[in-house]
């Protein structure tokens, strides 16, 4: 079948004088995670990660994707006849080389303006202009071979009221309005669906996961104009704007009145969040303020409201979650438990809490060798029982109008090995080592990742992510701009922390047809002592739900890091406990025994 697209795809390349044909996974607001109707690469390449890029020309066909896929993309490209690249890996050709290389055979290139990123497309336009090879970007050519597309959903758009935003819409456009004035901006484009609902206070079901609404936002010192389909928007919303003098526009509108922004006007737009068809829209001549979109820091400090919200929403999902450890490692030797029933429990447990809005990805639940598959989704073909003797990875969060959650337990089945036993623990230490640092103002993710990492490298080991994201508030579980990681891209910056934001600490172990061990918390930083060296900050973990204590080895641990975990489990139970019934709350006092 894939071979099959691939040959219809070439016909249309052939039609249009293309050479080569780029199909990247975003839609047209650069999303991580984009609905059926966006995911032409999918479609064309059976690869269903939420990240990667297909390269197609007249004779062959490669895919990019990171780490995190390796192993997925490899059985899904199975007989397609696609290369996968493994991009970071030694001696990978680079996309855009590849490109450059391909085009040297003469052809267009092409790809769909509309869900190419500007800042992505950047490398391919300079290696076409190097050939002098002309750019097609104007033709969807996988929507015109695409019959049963699947339509965009019309789901309604929800406000979400300031008890749970703690800052009213007005306030939010005084100060991302302070931001343009600072860099002299007088037009502000957003394209970044996270960016646009925190702004308005709006919610939407456009994207799986994520409660987002398909829509453009264009703003000045007077005005702001939101780009969104009209039959979502409903009265009650319609009003919500109106009080915040906001016009609605239609969506497609955006192309057009870019068009007509004045040539003397200096535009706020940050190319690594729109597509390249909003660029190019720009008159030429108008100044481009490229830097980070100002609401994505903005949004990333969380104020006192929501701080106090998401700790609410935190002891939601640690109900669930605890009650779901509770039952696979009861049931596990009695049951037929498997990764799909686990998942659908966890969903059952969290329907259960007031206020909750679903998930906030899709959850991970792997048990055995299917816990190497970083990001590995259980299907009806490929599930598998968990049985006693394994290791059980769950990685699941869920949305609450309290704010968003992101948890990972490996639970021990049974009885491990020693040797598994001992990366549980070092795992463990890393993700306590993190949680419990201090640090003066003005540090990043990248000066922290080290203290997660270390216990795994005097192993010998690694793990090919990060330590962690900034997450949303009742938006995106993936936000910026902060993150835990050793390693920065070259076009990125690391960014202090402040108190306020959200981010997870998740170090982890993969061994590749055996299992998986990750253990993840969500930490918010905070201000600690201030003293004549400065202002020093500090964690406070959000996550409430037990570490496993079948699979620490008490003696690896230092005695700090053992008050660590008792501290915590202390918290846990303390907290969980009065939620529980007798039974699991018996077996909840056991699982946060002290050590």
């Amino acid at each position: 079948m894939i071979r099959e697209r691939i040959e219809r795809l070439r016909e249309k390349m052939r039609e249009a004088g293309v050479g080569v044909y780029v199909i990247p996974s975003s839609d047209c607001h650069e999303s991580e995670y984009v609905c059926e109707h966006y995911r032409a690469r999918e479609y064309m390449s059976g690869f269903t990660g939420s990240a990667g890029t297909l390269v197609v020309t007249l004779e062959e066909a490669g895919l990019w994707t990171d780490g995190r896929y390796f192993l997925q993309a490899k059985k899904q490209l199975m007989g397609s006849g696609i290369v996968l690249y493994q991009m970071g890996e030694e001696g990978v050709t680079q996309i855009e080389d590849y490109v450059g290389e391909r085009l040297a055979g003469g052809g267009k290139l092409g790809f769909d303006g509309r869900v190419m990123g500007a800042f992505g497309a950047e490398k391919f336009v300079k290696k076409a202009q190097e050939k002098n090879v002309e750019i097609l970007e104007t033709r969807d050519l996988v929507g015109e071979i695409w019959e049963d597309r699947p339509e965009i959903a019309d789901a309604p758009v929800k406000v979400l009221e300031e008890r749970y935003t703690g800052e009213s819409v007005q306030s939010k456009m005084e100060r991302v309005r302070q931001k343009m004035k600072e860099e002299g901006a007088d037009v502000h484009v957003l394209a970044s669906l996270c960016d646009i609902a925190w702004l308005l206070n709006v919610r939407g079901e456009d994207i799986p996961c994520v409660p987002v609404v398909l829509s453009f936002l264009c703003m000045n010192q007077d005005s702001c104009r939101w780009y969104v389909r009209k039959s979502v928007v409903s009265n009650e919303v319609l009003k919500h704007l109106t009080t915040c003098k906001v016009e609605i526009r239609e969506y497609e509108k955006i192309y057009e009145d870019l068009s007509r922004i004045l040539k003397e006007q200096s535009v706020w737009i940050d190319k690594k969040n729109v597509n390249v068809r909003l660029l190019t829209s720009l008159p030429a001549g108008v100044r481009i303020v490229d830097q980070k979109n100002p609401e994505e820091l903005l949004k990333a400090v969380k104020n006192e409201t929501e701080l106090q919200n998401l700790k609410e929403a935190h002891r939601k999902e640690g109900i669930a979650f605890t009650k779901l450890m509770y039952w696979v490692k009861t049931k596990a030797k009695t049951e037929e438990i498997t990764e799909l029933s686990a998942a659908a429990y966890l969903d059952e447990k969290r329907r259960e809490q007031e206020h909750e809005r679903g998930r906030s990805f899709a959850p991970i639940c792997a048990y055995g060798p299917h816990g190497a598959i970083v990001h590995y989704e259980a299907t009806e073909e490929r599930n598998v029982r968990v049985e006693p003797g394994g290791l059980f990875l769950v990685d699941a969060g869920g949305h609450y109008l309290e704010g968003t959650t992101d948890t990972t337990r490996t639970f021990v089945i049974g009885e491990v090995s020693q040797e598994q036993k001992k990366i549980y623990t070092a795992v463990l230490r890393g993700n306590l080592r993190l949680a419990y640092a201090r640090f003066l103002q003005g540090c990043t993710g990248y000066n922290l990742d080290v203290l997660c990492r270390e216990p795994l490298w005097q192993m010998g080991m690694d793990y090919k992510h990060g330590t962690g994201h900034g997450v949303g508030y009742y938006l995106s579980v993936h936000e910026g701009p902060n993150a835990f990681r050793w390693r920065f891209s070259e076009d990125e910056k690391a960014v202090a922390l402040q108190a306020g934001m959200v981010t997870t600490d998740e170090p982890g172990i993969y061994i590749e047809g055996e299992y998986g061990i990750r253990l993840e918390n969500e930490l918010v930083c905070v201000n600690g002592e201030k003293n004549a060296y400065g202002q020093f900050l500090e964690f406070e973990i959000l996550t409430l739900t037990p570490m496993d204590l079948d699979g620490v080895l008490p003696k690896e641990m230092t005695q700090t890091e053992r008050e660590w975990l008792n501290r915590y489990h202390k918290r846990v139970y303390e907290e969980i406990a009065p939620y529980l019934e007798h039974e699991e709350r018996e077996w909840l006092k056991e699982y946060t025994r002290r050590i």
